[in-house]
């Protein structure tokens, strides 16, 4: 029987000045993974909590597994809420350590420095061994051999744990842990199309454009911006990686979404890059050292049978893919975006060999349905998460042989099912007023009065917009239904009519879209505004012609009917107002 004491070897390590070097690796460590969540999963493999040499950068790190481990999101500020929530704040330094933490940031990976603070570990742990074969030794009831089973123990122990094996054992679940997970609540990247570091692929014909969604998709997660009717979330560090499109067309692409100089958010692009093969070692080791010199979140690959080396037919090639490039991607939680060709048979979905779309969490197939409409429908999943279809309208404006800066966007149409506005809104502010029972005609005292006496607090340029928008309203015949053609410009118009509240589409389709094929003819246009004679001789609009709050011209009464009140080119959310993108060489 062991009687005498011994101090805990991290609480040694943390007076014996040459263990303070070790701090510094630890600090290196759990800041970089609280900037970078994606190496969690890397470093979990190489060390345990019990490896910090102090004792609060465990409960820290331990706080840091479960916010990933529930899809949270990971910033000081959610760390020390996670750890207040622990009862853990104090012990783990209190805020000023976690804002210390928050600032920290090193230099190397997470993982470099995790093997450093893992080797320091297992020396202690021998250091220790050794005291305590000393205080076992010279224990007044010691007894010859017990020191030699003792020693005997131990080595077992530390050679299971640091045998080449050991890492395979990372691998197994925890159960307990494992089961408090609640896999419902993690969030889906944006625009719902999948979930953080989950694969997917999204296949469609040569026509469909499959780049063009995939691309402004990209750019707004990259850039914070809500799309396909999402809510904006924070940017995303994201890599795309393109063997399919050239620079002009890129650079067009991006100017009419919006994008250009300083408005590219987070977003990698690589075109053309010399990489080997995906389908080898090397090819994967390329593009991963790519994804770790942008710290992405998320790489896309355009188009994906441009990056291997072997026959597409082969399954072989697809099994060598995913060894070799999406299985290391995915370990380490990293998401990735596949864009394929459908094959001659469209029913059939992407062509070559079945075996590349069996690794994947969802497959999308992407197909154009006529006049600028498309389909977005989920033919495979492994989770079931998120919805199963989108019914897409993509809008483009030509600009002579160009196409205009922020014009180009794909909006989701929900014919049945508005999007609830949001509180605040000047949708949401014009539900109040009604269910308050004022007359559309109901001017601005009125309103104001109806609202304070309702104890509903607003801004007055917000209730005049809505008073405006109910007055116009009332010139559509049918204001809450879905016009039965998609009306194309009006004389006077600058662009197409932007979109708000419910999200619900105005197919404005300029033929064509910016580096794809045309497609069908656009529907006729709707008959003009009614003109007159102004004081000064020239043709102005009608005076109840609802005008469009940014420009001052005549918007379509239709779709001024259903809330619209500026153009599409106007609308702030566009980026393309009020700096709007010119081309650079303009």
């Amino acid at each position: 029987m062991e009687n005498v004491r011994h101090m805990n070897p991290r609480d040694q390590a943390d007076h014996d000045g040459p263990m303070h070097q070790h701090i510094d690796a630890e600090l290196d460590i759990l800041g970089g993974c609280l900037h970078a969540p994606r190496h969690i999963p890397a470093v979990r493999t190489i060390l345990k909590g019990t490896d910090f040499v102090r004792p609060a950068h465990e409960l820290i790190w331990d706080a840091l597994g479960h916010l990933y481990d529930t899809g949270a999101p990971i910033t000081p500020v959610s760390l020390r809420i996670e750890l207040e929530k622990r009862k853990h704040l104090t012990r783990a330094g209190g805020l000023a350590y976690i804002t210390q933490i928050g600032d920290h940031v090193g230099g190397g990976d997470p993982e470099y420095w995790a093997e450093e603070v893992h080797a320091a570990a297992l020396l202690r742990e021998e250091a220790d061994l050794g005291r305590r074969i000393v205080q076992r030794a010279t224990a007044p009831d010691a007894e010859p051999g017990g020191t030699v089973a003792f020693m005997e123990e131990y080595l077992q122990r530390h050679k299971a744990r640091t045998s080449t094996g050991s890492h395979l054992t990372s691998a197994f679940l925890d159960w307990d842990p494992f089961f408090k997970i609640d896999f419902g609540k993690v969030e889906l990247l944006p625009g719902r199309l999948m979930g953080p570091g989950q694969q997917i692929t999204i296949v469609g014909d040569g026509k469909a454009g499959k780049s063009l969604l995939v691309q402004e998709w990209l750019w707004r997660m990259a850039s914070g911006q809500p799309f396909l009717g999402d809510r904006a979330h924070d940017p995303v560090p994201l890599l795309y990686v393109d063997a399919e499109n050239g620079h002009q067309d890129i650079q067009e692409r991006f100017l009419s979404y919006g994008a250009g100089p300083g408005r590219m958010g987070l977003l990698s692009y690589a075109s053309f890059p010399p990489i080997r093969p995906l389908d080898t070692a090397g090819g994967g080791a390329d593009l991963l050292d790519m994804v770790k010199e942008c710290e992405a979140q998320l790489v896309c690959l355009d188009t994906v049978s441009r990056f291997i080396s072997g026959p597409e037919n082969d399954a072989d090639t697809w099994l060598a893919l995913y060894r070799h490039t999406l299985l290391p991607l995915k370990r380490a939680g990293i998401a990735s975006v596949r864009l394929d060709h459908m094959g001659k048979d469209n029913e059939r979905g992407a062509r070559g060999s079945s075996a590349k779309t069996q690794d994947v969490d969802h497959v999308w197939e992407l197909r154009a349905t006529g006049g600028g409409s498309l389909s977005l429908r989920r033919t495979h999943t492994r989770t079931g998460i998120g919805p199963d279809e989108f019914s897409i309208v993509r809008h483009a404006r030509k600009d002579g042989d160009g196409y205009m800066p922020g014009c180009t966007r794909h909006i989701v149409m929900d014919y049945d099912q508005p999007q609830q506005a949001q509180e605040g809104s000047v949708n949401w502010l014009i539900k109040q007023i009604d269910e308050l029972g004022l007359p559309d005609d109901a001017g601005n005292p009125q309103t104001i009065k109806a609202l304070a006496g309702a104890g509903i607090r607003i801004g007055k340029d917000k209730i005049a917009t809505a008073v405006r928008e109910r007055k116009n309203r009332d010139k559509s015949g049918s204001p809450d239904g879905f016009p039965e053609t998609f009306p194309e410009g009006v004389p006077g118009e600058r662009s197409p009519g932007t979109f708000k509240g419910s999200q619900k589409p105005q197919v404005n389709h300029s033929p064509g879209t910016p580096g794809e094929p045309q497609g069908t003819p656009p529907s006729p246009p709707s008959p003009p505004l009614k003109e007159g004679k102004g004081r000064d001789g020239t043709e102005t609009a009608d005076t109840d012609t609802p005008l469009c709050t940014i420009c001052d011209t005549p918007l379509n009464t239709d779709w001024a009917a259903r809330g619209y009140d500026t153009h599409l080119g106007c609308d702030p959310t566009t980026g393309s107002h009020p700096d709007t993108p010119h081309h650079p060489a303009a």
